[in-house]
């Protein structure tokens, strides 16, 4: 089963979060957002997989997604920018 985390800024804030779907509590807050996205995506390897959305800063629309194998990619072209 695939799981997916969003990688969030919320506005008016300095810190980055780690949310899984649906979740009340951040799975993990970083100082950065490389550093958020970075945990993101072994936390869902971790739980099989899935997709890691990227959000804007100050609580932005998502602008990136990357599929964490072994998740099903749901668009069959390959992912060139990563």
């Amino acid at each position: 089963m695939s799981t997916n985390y969003h990688v969030t800024n919320p506005k008016g804030s300095d810190e980055w979060r780690v949310v899984k779907d649906d979740a009340k509590r951040a799975s993990a807050i970083c100082d950065t957002q490389a550093e958020a996205e970075k945990i993101a995506k072994e936390i869902c390897a971790n739980a099989g997989g899935g997709e890691v959305r990227i959000h804007k800063p100050n609580g932005g629309p998502i602008r990136d997604s990357d599929t964490v194998a072994p998740g099903n990619d749901p668009r069959s072209i390959r992912d060139t920018r990563h």
